[in-house]
């Protein structure tokens, strides 16, 4: 950006042309404080905060890296945060108890990009896991810069790790029969969860907090009233999920609103893979399954799209892929010269 069009808003500009990293500065009593921020908006809207303190008469800390607010002041206002705008806040409290441990005593200011990535590779294994802490930590950061706690977000500094998105995990039609063979043997009472996942490629937490009451047998769909971006949908029941849910019916001792007695199937699943001879297969993977058998089918992105309950297309993109035989019939049948 021209050194003219970074000097148009006063107290605001790059120490290193280029480098995308805004300062502002002003003054407290008199004195010239400089301060490090982010990004060019962030660093305009906190200028204007302390524009703003100033003049309504505020007692700006001499030194803000030294006003001593901790991790754990920041950490405890993003469990606020969550309650308030996430569906599922367990998650965020199972991955902030294990940044609290290391960070909660820290001086929120003095925490370096370079220690959160490095934190980062110590306790993470997977480029998606790193990314997710590393989304928790901007977010703790930027909740706690919109809010005046801090003056900048560490965790934008911190790169990405790549994420091979392309590569998806989904069952053959040979490893699907080993599968219903190794539940039907050893887990029959459970059958039904599989077929309907196979069936319907909801997410665990939405298929395991189903309620009857979202079961309407007679329309053939299923009513999610509540998806993971808080939009309401529904999916249609084809025979085989429709049979399953009514065995589950008549499987129930007692009336109840539950579908599904259990939280997740994680006692039993795992064990019925390795009978199965399956490797490298997760519960959330039969909902890759689902997507991926819709595409090889020819369905329209659109509609997979909508099943799915994805955001946007560029996600249901990654189920338009051909397992080895799809490929090798396309490619046969290509012309020959």
């Amino acid at each position: 950006m021209p050194r003219k069009e970074q000097s148009r808003v006063p107290g605001v500009w790059q120490k290193v042309p280029g480098s995308n990293v805004w300062w502002i500065r002003h003054r407290v009593d008199g004195k010239l404080k400089r301060e490090k921020v982010g990004r060019r908006g962030d660093a305009i809207a906190l200028y204007q905060q302390r524009k703003s303190a100033t003049r309504a008469g505020a007692k700006l800390p001499d030194n803000m890296r030294n006003a001593g607010v901790k991790f754990k002041e920041l950490a405890d206002a993003i469990l606020v945060y969550s309650a308030a705008h996430h569906r599922d806040t367990r998650i965020i409290k199972n991955r902030l108890s294990k940044l609290r441990a290391d960070f909660d005593e820290r001086k929120a200011d003095t925490v370096k990009p370079q220690e959160i990535d490095a934190w980062l590779t110590a306790n993470t294994k997977t480029p998606a896991t790193s990314n997710r802490y590393r989304a928790l930590f901007s977010l703790i950061y930027r909740e706690a810069l919109r809010n005046g706690k801090v003056t900048s977000n560490p965790a934008r500094l911190v790169r990405q790790r790549h994420e091979n998105n392309a590569v998806i995990g989904w069952l053959t039609d040979e490893e699907e029969m080993r599968l219903r063979k190794a539940i039907a043997e050893h887990y029959p009472e459970h059958m039904p969860e599989l077929v309907i996942a196979l069936g319907t490629g909801m997410r665990l937490t939405g298929q395991y907090r189903l309620l009857w009451e979202s079961v309407d047998f007679k329309r053939k769909e299923i009513r999610l009233p509540t998806t993971k971006d808080f939009s309401g949908r529904s999916i249609p029941m084809n025979s085989d999920v429709s049979s399953a849910f009514e065995q589950l019916r008549k499987q129930e001792s007692d009336e109840t609103d539950r579908v599904f007695p259990i939280n997740n199937p994680r006692k039993w699943f795992g064990r019925a893979l390795r009978l199965a001879g399956i490797t490298k297969f997760r519960w959330h993977d039969c909902r890759h399954t689902f997507r991926s058998r819709l595409a090889m089918r020819n369905v329209n992105l659109k509609v997979i799209q909508m099943s799915a309950g994805h955001k946007t297309i560029a996600i249901t993109a990654r189920y338009a892929h051909l397992d080895d035989a799809a490929l090798r019939a396309a490619v046969d049948g290509l012309p020959k010269h």
